[in-house]
């Protein structure tokens, strides 16, 4: 497959956690944690696309390379489209894919697993999900959940990501992983987009794509990374990796 440029969005501003790239977790950063997992991975660069000088300070001292993006960036779609032209002014990556900074405990492996849909060359987006084993997970609006139809072995073709508990009926339900592999060409697109009636109503920028025709399968893997939103996500990142480093 074309070279692939690995880009994690960070910025300061949180709502409920506000700084949370710069909380430490065992000893670093959670954002160098995340460079560290997405290096580990070896698809590619990796390089940080954030909006402040600190972040930005942060992964250069820990060995990292990171870019600066404008502060009023609706999403880390725009934000990392931004950031690609000065990472990559050569254009030599031909897959893009963008990583939360706020899964520090996501799998090397994990992320490597994004990129495989895209050796089809039908598919313009490639994500992640995790099989829904908690009762509480399946009804919980914060967790989207993706609906797909089974292509393959371990993969989805996504007809709609959603809040609600869906579908319907006896089976498993998915867990949605925030984690993109963009062909550049589709990344280009999606941003040109302007935000669709569904991803409105869901707050969910992927059924952007959708809507607009655009193809987006999934790679299943073993369980949802933790995303890092409050300070009790936070507590819980700082438990697990720690027991994780003795």
């Amino acid at each position: 497959m074309a070279d692939v440029l690995i880009l994690i969005p960070a910025r300061m501003a949180s709502h409920r956690l506000p700084g949370k790239p710069l909380a430490d977790i065992a000893g670093e950063p959670m954002i160098v944690h995340v460079m560290r997992r997405a290096q580990a991975a070896q698809l590619g660069p990796v390089v940080i696309a954030t909006d402040s000088e600190a972040i930005a300070a942060c992964v250069e001292k820990a060995g990292g390379r990171a870019v600066m993006t404008r502060a009023d960036h609706a999403s880390g779609s725009d934000r990392i489209f931004e950031a690609l032209a000065a990472a990559d002014p050569e254009r030599r990556a031909g897959i893009i894919v963008s990583v939360q900074g706020d899964l520090p405990t996501i799998a090397p492996a994990d992320i490597a697993a994004a990129i495989v849909p895209l050796a089809d060359p039908a598919v313009d987006i490639a994500t992640l999900a995790a099989e829904i084993s908690r009762p509480d997970e399946a009804t919980n609006p914060n967790v989207v959940k993706v609906v797909g139809t089974p292509i393959g072995e371990r993969r989805l073709r996504a007809l709609y990501f959603t809040r609600a508990t869906a579908p319907a009926g006896e089976g498993p339900l998915y867990h949605h992983i925030g984690l993109y592999a963009f062909r550049r060409e589709a990344l280009t697109r999606f941003v040109g987009l302007a935000p669709s009636p569904l991803e409105r109503r869901e707050k969910l920028e992927q059924l952007r794509a959708l809507e607009a025709g655009m193809r987006i399968d999934v790679a299943l893997v073993d369980s949802a990374p933790l995303g890092v939103d409050t300070p009790e996500d936070l507590d819980r990142a700082r438990t697990l990796l720690a027991a994780s480093s003795r």
